[in-house]
């Protein structure tokens, strides 16, 4: 059984910074490709950072996110660094499927960013 479960989301002033994690089990973590996702408030999916043999980051974060992750430990990072109040969303982890798509997803970490 797959479980993916975000954590480390919170309160944050314009300009911070802030580390989110994301624990993967049921999977052999270190043969997929993982994402992150959000969504803000009243908005739809926004796909953020994928992590492989690559990292790819869209381009309203690229520069201020860096996405890793440890397979020892089966998790995703995201450190979010100059963060801005367009940043505040809900902040999803996404297994990938064999394809493009991604087939398991976390139920999300809120990030407030506000002053």
């Amino acid at each position: 059984q797959v479980q993916l479960v975000e954590s480390g989301g919170g309160l944050v002033q314009p300009g911070g910074s802030l580390r989110l994690s994301c624990a993967a089990s049921g999977f052999t973590f270190s043969g997929y490709w993982m994402n992150w996702v959000r969504q803000a408030p009243g908005k739809g999916l926004e796909w953020v950072s994928v992590i492989g043999g690559s990292t790819y980051y869209a381009d309203s974060v690229k520069g201020r996110f860096t996405i890793s992750r440890d397979n020892a430990k089966n998790t995703l990072y995201l450190q979010m660094n100059s963060l801005k109040p367009d940043d505040t969303a809900v902040y999803y982890c996404a297994k990938a499927d064999a394809y493009s798509g991604m087939d398991y997803w976390g139920k999300g970490t809120l990030v407030t960013v506000s002053s």
